[in-house]
């Protein structure tokens, strides 16, 4: 049985404050977990959790993924702009021009967010978090294809997207050039078996599309126990973290 997309992660120098802040931002219910980790809880059963874990590492540059979150009207984006402000958020840089319709923000760890102009009609229909957009390859983007068995909605000059079959946020790759990876990143995809699925052979079978097992040294994703069982940490083509929970 494949493995579902669980949770989006975030390593934070301080998690219960930037799970308040995110849950402030989308609305989401908050929920306390073991070991100081907290995350946010979406509204749909079939959405994932957002979940934020202690970091070991400061942020170093620009995150390799981050939220789209979508605006309904420019009244709706400027009130969304004006809550991430006002919880702690700050307008930051990274180059877009005056004449660009998104807001570009981050959290109050650093991490990047935009929240879109209306009428973005390739968010159209997802959601509040209309994409997790990542710095990543056409490879890349064919694996999560097949990893999460999501379709392909864009691939185009080399330029690739996913999105569940039920719907919601997009997963989205932006081609070449990829930044070289400095560190763990501080978000990554952590992936559920239901009970009952043998985990060896999902192993197997990731590592059969490309993923790699990470080791210990090398990164802290998904390390140690978590409820119904252990955690794999595995990198995927680009040598991005994601981990595995085992039934």
């Amino acid at each position: 049985m494949t493995s579902q997309l669980s949770a989006i992660c975030f390593h934070a120098n301080r998690p219960a404050d930037l799970a308040r802040f995110w849950s402030g931002l989308l609305g989401w219910e908050l929920a306390a977990g073991p070991d100081d980790e907290v995350a946010v809880l979406p509204p749909d059963p079939d959405g994932f959790r957002i979940r934020f874990l202690p970091g070991r590492e400061p942020k170093t540059g620009r995150n390799r993924a981050h939220f789209d979150l979508t605006s309904t009207s420019l009244e709706d984006q400027r009130q969304t702009v004006a809550r991430a402000l006002e919880i702690g958020g700050k307008h930051i840089d990274v180059g877009q021009l005056p004449e660009d319709g998104h807001v570009v923000l981050a959290d109050p760890d650093g991490n990047e967010f935009c929240v879109i102009e209306p009428g973005n009609e390739f968010l159209a229909h997802t959601g509040l978090i209309g994409a997790l957009a990542c710095d990543g390859t056409q490879e890349v983007g064919y694996f999560w294809s097949r990893a999460l068995r999501w379709p392909l909605v864009w691939d185009q000059d080399q330029e690739t997207a996913i999105q569940s079959p039920h719907g919601g946020t997009k997963i989205t790759w932006g081609g070449p050039p990829v930044a070289p990876k400095a560190g763990t990143n501080r978000l990554y995809l952590e992936l559920a078996l239901p009970a009952g699925a043998d985990g060896v052979a999902e192993i197997d079978r990731l590592t059969s599309l490309g993923a790699t097992r990470a080791d210990a040294g090398e990164s802290d994703v998904g390390a140690g126990v978590g409820v119904g069982g252990s955690r794999v940490s595995m990198l995927d083509p680009d040598g991005n973290e994601f981990s595995v929970q085992m039934p």
